[in-house]
């Protein structure tokens, strides 16, 4: 039996009492059952490829996925197979939050827009260059106008050497509102001929054409499989990235928390344009001009596509 693409997740926890939050944390605290959970908020699987992903034996696997189950995180049910019947899991869940404040009336006003990475609007790019969707490579490997293709909408991994790739999300603020601070996040990594865990490379970020601050990935990661990617994609290549957040708000912007420069909401602005500009490149001056791969909610380690946060105030 062949597994499905399973996007119809669209439930999201809210953990707002101990009790619960608990019981959530304890199941997740174990790298195996978030490798369980990250897979399967792509597609159902069955207990025999979630073994092959863990690595591990059927026993092991099985005793993960039971806790899972417990916890209420992934349900399972028993279909007909070539031989009598086979487990399929599949996650409950899109997205589980914890919700550090209780009162309704003080909840975060905010908007969530995902954005496939092969949505851009612009490019710049020099070669080592290349995209691939999930069944295969996009246009010729190496050729700019690869760029080009109709079919670069359904890309999921995206790479290259040097230069830009822009992004125009649409500024869905309701009215009498006003942007207060904003969170981008992205599976990204730097790009070297095949893969090279020692590859840096300064990877920049830019927000209405402001250049938000620069961040150096360590490596163009590789050996050990990425848990989305296609069984067409080669271990030769690149796997996986690093889960990045950027964040501007009034006080500065920020990478996972550390603050990388000074610039703030009222430098972007925000007022003087119908959308949202991100780009995202390696500059001709870099230090590390090892290039970037980017990942889309089928490659990698993690399923999600360019994600930008909107939080709001009301006038």
């Amino acid at each position: 039996m062949t597994t499905q693409n399973y996007n119809t997740i669209t439930r999201d926890l809210v953990l707002s009492n101990d009790e619960e939050a608990e019981i959530i944390f304890k199941a997740l605290g174990n790298s195996s059952r978030l490798r369980i959970l990250n897979a399967l908020g792509m597609r159902t699987m069955t207990v025999a490829e979630i073994t092959e992903i863990l690595g591990a034996p059927a026993s092991t696997a099985n005793q993960h996925i039971k806790v899972l189950e417990e916890a209420g995180l992934i349900e399972s049910d028993l279909r007909p197979a070539t031989r009598g019947t086979e487990k399929i899991c599949r996650a409950v869940y899109k997205k589980i939050v914890l919700d550090m404040n209780t009162q309704p009336q003080s909840q975060e006003r905010s908007v969530e827009i995902s954005m496939p990475i092969g949505g851009y609007s612009e490019f710049e790019v020099s070669r080592p260059c290349g995209l691939a969707s999930q069944d295969a490579l996009i246009g010729i490997m190496g050729d700019t106008e690869a760029f080009l293709e109709p079919n670069r909408v359904d890309a999921q991994l995206i790479w290259f050497a040097t230069g830009y790739i822009e992004y125009r999300f649409p500024k869905r603020l309701p009215p009498r509102s006003y942007l207060e601070n904003l969170y981008l996040s992205m599976e990204i990594c730097s790009e070297a001929p095949g893969y090279n865990n020692d590859w840096p490379s300064d990877i920049t970020l830019w927000i209405n054409n402001v250049e938000i601050g620069t961040w150096t990935s360590l490596a163009d990661y590789g050996g050990e499989r990425g848990l989305l990617n296609p069984d067409w994609w080669g271990m030769s290549n690149t796997q996986y990235g690093v889960l990045k957040s950027w964040q501007v708000n009034g006080a500065g912007s920020y990478i996972d928390g550390i603050k990388i420069s000074d610039v703030s909401m009222s430098d972007l602005a925000i007022d003087d344009y119908n959308y949202i500009s991100v780009k995202i490149g390696i500059k001709e001056d870099a230090e590390y001009k090892g290039g970037l791969n980017l990942f889309g909610r089928y490659f990698g380690n993690y399923p999600q596509d360019l994600v930008l946060r909107l939080i709001y105030g009301k006038l």
